[in-house]
C-alpha cells in the first residue's frame, strides 16, 4: 500500500519515505531537500518566542521593518524589495510576467516549479539543453557553454520571434548540477533580454568573495528580477520566508495580485533575526567548505558514481545503476532519502541529488550506498 503513494517532484517528503521504510518520518535522514544542517539558527528560534505575543494582530501589510532589514543587509533600499511566502511564492508572479512574453528560455534540466509557475499563466518555455559535465570540468566554464548556446538559438533559429520580446529564467548556483554562473557570464543578456529573472536560492552559501549575486544590478537594469529564499541556508523551510529584488514598480504591481498578508509575523520576525546573524552565517561557511569536498571525493570513489563540481549546498550523482532502486534500498535498509531526478526528464534514473550534511550524516549515506552498490 505504501509503494502505492504518488513519487514526489519536490526534495524532503518525509511522509512519503517514511511510508516506504516503514517507520515514523522522524527516523528518517534526509538528504533529498537541500537545507542546512546546522539549524535553524538560535538568533531566529529566539526571534519567533519574543514575537509569540504578537500572534493576535495582522502581520504589517507593508513588511516595513523586514523590509528595512533586507535592505540593509543588501544595501538596497527597502523599496527594491518585496517579502514572500517562500521564493515559490514570488515565482508564481514572476511566471506571470514572464507568461506575457512570447516566450521564456530556461535551462534545463530545471527547478519543476519553473514549469508550474509559466504553465499556469499558459506561458511558452523554451528549453536549452545543459552541455554534457565532466565531473572535473569547471562549472563556470560549462554554464558559460551553455549561455552561449542559448543565445545562439535564441538568434539563429527563431527569426519571427526576436529575443528582446523573450524572457530569461534561471537559478544561480544551478539547481541541481550545482554550476555557478559568473556575474560576468550574465551580464549580456540583460541587454538582450525583455525580462531576466535570477533565483538565487543557493547563492547565501558562498561566502563573500565567492558570491556572484546579481541583486546590485537591479538598480540599474529595470528588466532584473532576483528571488531569494531564506530557508535553505538557515534551515527554515517550514516557516515559508523569501523575497525578491526588483524594481519598485514591478513589486508593487506583484502585491496587487498576491493575497494580503503572505508572510506570517513570526517568519518575519525570524527573517529579521536571521540576515543579522553573522556569526552563524560563518558558521555555515566554513562547515561547507570543510565538508563538501572529502564529501565529494568520497562519493567518486564508491562504484558506479561520478559526482558533479557544485558550488552550493548539494551534489548531483551520476549512477551506472537505476537511481530510484538506490533510493528504495536506501530507504528500506538504512532509512535514508536522497532525492531521485525522475522530476528532471533530461537526467531521469541515472542520477540522483544529494545534500551536503554533517560528517557524521555524510558518513551514514556513504556507508549505506557503499553496502548497496556492492551488493
Amino acid at each position: 500500500m505504501a509503494q502505492s503513494l504518488s513519487q514526489p517532484i519536490h526534495g524532503g517528503n518525509l511522509a512519503w519515505a517514511a511510508a516506504l521504510a516503514g517507520c515514523s518520518p522522524s527516523f528518517v535522514l534526509d538528504f533529498s531537500a537541500s537545507i542546512s544542517p546546522l539549524g535553524p539558527p538560535k538568533s531566529a528560534i529566539d526571534a519567533i518566542q519574543h514575537h509569540l505575543g504578537d500572534l493576535t494582530a495582522y502581520p504589517d501589510p507593508d513588511y516595513t521593518d523586514l523590509r528595512l532589514a533586507l535592505g540593509q543587509f543588501h544595501q538596497i533600499s527597502a523599496d527594491w524589495i518585496l517579502p514572500g511566502n517562500g521564493s515559490a511564492e514570488l515565482l508564481t508572479w514572476a511566471g506571470r510576467e514572464l507568461a506575457h512574453l512570447k516566450a521564456t528560455y530556461l535551462l534545463t534540466p530545471a527547478f519543476g516549479d519553473y514549469f508550474r509557475s509559466l504553465k499556469a499563466f499558459g506561458g511558452k518555455v523554451i528549453g536549452c539543453p545543459f552541455p554534457e559535465m565532466d565531473s572535473v570540468q569547471s562549472s563556470c566554464l560549462v554554464g558559460r557553454d551553455w549561455l552561449t548556446r542559448a543565445s545562439s538559438l535564441a538568434n539563429s533559429s527563431l527569426a519571427n520571434m526576436p529575443i528582446k520580446d523573450c524572457g530569461l529564467l534561471l537559478n544561480n548556483p544551478h539547481n541541481p548540477t550545482g554550476c555557478l554562473f559568473t556575474k560576468e557570464d550574465l551580464l549580456p543578456y540583460l541587454a538582450q533580454f525583455a525580462l531576466v529573472v535570477v533565483d538565487e536560492a543557493f547563492m547565501d552559501f558562498l561566502p563573500p568573495g565567492e558570491g556572484q549575486s546579481v541583486i546590485p544590478w537591479v538598480q540599474e537594469y529595470p528588466n532584473l528580477v532576483v528571488l531569494r529564499s531564506l530557508t535553505k541556508f538557515y534551515s527554515l523551510p517550514g516557516l515559508r520566508i523569501g523575497y525578491a529584488v526588483a524594481h519598485p514598480d514591478r513589486l508593487r504591481q506583484w502585491q496587487q495580485w498576491r493575497d494580503p498578508w503572505s508572510v506570517s509575523t513570526l517568519a518575519s520576525a525570524a527573517a529579521q533575526a536571521v540576515v543579522q546573524d553573522e556569526a552563524f552565517q560563518h558558521q555555515t561557511w566554513a562547515w561547507l567548505a570543510a565538508t563538501r569536498p572529502p564529501f565529494q571525493q568520497s562519493l567518486a570513489e564508491l562504484p558506479g558514481l561520478q559526482p558533479y563540481a557544485g558550488a552550493a549546498n548539494f551534489l548531483l550523482v551520476q549512477s551506472s545503476s537505476s537511481a530510484t532502486e538506490i533510493q528504495l534500498r536506501l530507504l528500506q535498509q538504512h532509512r535514508i532519502l536522497i532525492r531521485d531526478c525522475l522530476s528532471f526528464p533530461e537526467l531521469g534514473d541515472r542520477h540522483f541529488r544529494v545534500a551536503v550534511r554533517t560528517a557524521a550524516e555524510n558518513q551514514r549515506l556513504l556507508a549505506g550506498l557503499a553496502e548497496i552498490l556492492s551488493g
